[in-house]
């Protein structure tokens, strides 16, 4: 029994199922022309099955060219005495199945971010309210060497990179890189032993 939605008004298949079957016998005889307007006939019917599924939200078109490639790669295993649109709406069912089942597995190991995850919200923040509640933190980084310590604020607190940094310290990146990780090192002992 035909299902309701693939019939039109008049009750002929909505898929085009038998225009297609023409289509797609010609396209094997190698019709250049008739298999590219199969797949431009095709494409909006494939495109109305895929939004159907509320899962594919947003990934409706890379639904659509997944199940064209399909239909590209098995196009010599159409048998031209067969219906074309039970054909197509089987590749079409299980390339959604697929996409569905991707998401689905993403989902699973995604973790959305939320505000609370960002270190820092705002572009340039001020050192002593980063550092504010740190006091041990901010005391440490006093008491690095002049080096270390415009090193580890420009790479580290302020985030610049290695060519900015450079820029506004006057030293070589080799130095920033040098000076950046000697005092983060110096850090870490210096934290290591208040705790």
């Amino acid at each position: 029994m035909m299902e309701r939605s693939e019939a039109g008004p008049s009750g002929r298949r909505a898929d085009g199922s038998s225009a297609w079957s023409v289509l797609m016998a010609r396209a094997q005889d190698g019709d250049g022309l008739a298999y590219r307007r199969l797949l431009e006939e095709v494409a909006p019917y494939l495109r109305s099955l895929a939004a159907r599924h509320g899962g594919l939200s947003g990934e409706t078109e890379d639904t659509v060219q997944d199940i064209l490639l399909t239909l590209h790669a098995a196009r010599h295993t159409y048998d031209a005495s067969r219906p074309f649109g039970p054909w197509l709406l089987a590749i079409a069912r299980r390339r959604i199945a697929d996409r569905l089942r991707h998401l689905c597995r993403l989902a699973a190991t995604e973790t959305a971010l939320e505000p609370k995850h960002e270190t820092i919200s705002a572009p340039g923040p001020n050192l002593y309210t980063l550092l504010s509640g740190r006091r041990g933190l901010r005391e440490a980084i006093e008491k690095l060497p002049p080096g270390q310590r415009q090193a580890v604020l420009l790479l580290k607190l302020r985030g610049l990179s290695l060519k900015e940094a450079a820029s506004e310290s006057g030293m070589s990146a080799a130095a920033l890189k040098v000076a950046s990780h000697r005092g983060l090192k110096a850090l870490r002992a210096t934290l290591g032993k208040g705790t």
